[in-house]
């Protein structure tokens, strides 16, 4: 068991802030070194949190020797700096997503696998009190069986926003919108709430926003492998932003919910005040009146502690404690391939008009990015 778990970072943005301030603060880890391809953001971070700042990731590696890195890069980067984490014996702690198409994904998880390291994804949104509620009740049985899912999450993305840094809003530097970036944890939520799908019919496409190459805008119907329904609708396009909210309804009749946003998701980093998660559904029989207490109790938890920040150091002390421990993290690589997956499916059900079975898997002779190229998105067609 390690005494002290060593730490680095490599991508200097806005959400490396929030794993720079957890690695320094919690108890058993000690931040060491960071890394960008930046120099002067590199240095600034180095500066700001006092350890030693490199421009080369494999240089870090080899002469920090941290044993856990946080990968905080722009998505379609995180499998690369996986593969060179593992490679060097490092676990890995990912932000979200995993990454951008599941080729990489597997290949990911393959690299850890074979030399033997922890991978964990950011998801932090399952620590939230309201969603352990919703998956306590469910696991227990309060509901009867799931039977009908419903996530929706109508927010608001500005200009100013896919300004903030270069690659955003982009196929080959994000990944995709909505669904990849804003709101791939929700869909986390759903999975990790209603287990594997079985089959999605989705759509995607860009309203407003056509200065962006990227979804604005989806929507799915899926069957479960239980043999339960579900819907997602997603959105960046509703200003200013609405709420994020997951529901379950189950075959008793009772059903339980929780609001995960109000108005558009926040942004790591910048955000300086977003509501707290409450639960907005409960209707399980004598459970009715518990409600507006635990409404009350989220309230006040969200006063005493930043949502922003605070459920982040919850999932980095877990992946600590799982690499301290040699156990699974809470949520792992091949969890979070889940929610790739997921929109992958939708990707490529819009390109085939078709439904898609699961599971889904990379194919090589796919050269438009699951159907991400294959469209082109309203917006672009009105504009010509």
């Amino acid at each position: 068991m390690m005494s002290v778990i060593k730490a680095a970072i490599v991508g200097c943005g806005k959400v490396g802030h929030t794993h720079a301030s957890a690695y320094q603060d919690l108890d058993g880890s000690e931040l060491i070194a960071v890394c960008d391809v930046s120099p002067d953001r590199a240095s600034t971070y180095g500066e700001q949190y006092n350890v030693q700042s490199y421009t080369n990731f494999e240089e870090m590696l080899e002469q920090a020797s941290p044993d856990v890195v946080s990968v905080c890069t722009p998505h379609p980067l995180h499998a690369d700096f996986i593969k060179k984490a593992a490679a060097h014996g490092v676990h890995v702690l990912t932000e979200k997503p995993l990454a951008s198409d599941l080729r990489d994904c597997d290949a990911a998880i393959q690299s850890c696998e074979k030399n033997q390291v922890k991978l964990g994804v950011i998801s932090q949104r399952r620590f939230y009190p309201p969603i352990h509620r919703m998956k306590q009740a469910i696991e227990e049985g309060k509901i009867g069986k799931p039977i009908v899912a419903n996530m929706i999450v109508l927010g608001w993305r500005d200009e100013a926003y896919y300004q903030m840094d270069g690659w955003r809003g982009k196929w080959k530097t994000e990944g995709g919108g909505v669904l990849v970036n804003q709101t791939i944890h929700q869909l986390d939520l759903l999975l990790w709430l209603m287990g594997p799908i079985d089959e999605l019919f989705g759509y995607w496409d860009n309203f407003n926003h056509p200065y962006i190459e990227v979804d604005d805008t989806a929507a799915a119907v899926m069957r479960f492998r239980s043999g339960a329904v579900g819907q997602i609708l997603v959105s960046n396009s509703q200003k200013p932003g609405f709420y994020g909210k997951i529901h379950v309804h189950g075959s008793n009749g009772a059903s339980v919910g929780a609001q995960t946003e109000g108005g558009s998701p926040f942004v790591a980093g910048l955000t300086t005040e977003v509501d707290p998660p409450i639960n907005d559904m409960w209707t399980i029989p004598g459970e009715e009146e518990l409600l507006p207490a635990w409404q009350d109790e989220d309230r006040k938890h969200a006063e005493e502690f930043d949502t922003m920040t605070y459920y982040h150091k919850l999932q980095i002390q877990d992946f600590l404690n799982a690499v301290a421990n040699d156990k699974l993290p809470r949520v792992s690589g091949k969890e979070a391939r889940r929610a790739v997956e997921l929109f992958t499916a939708v990707y490529l059900s819009q390109r085939d008009n078709k439904p898609i079975k699961f599971p889904v898997e990379y194919s090589e002779q796919s050269a438009d990015y699951d159907g991400r190229f294959a469209y082109e998105p309203f917006s672009h067609r009105k504009s010509k």
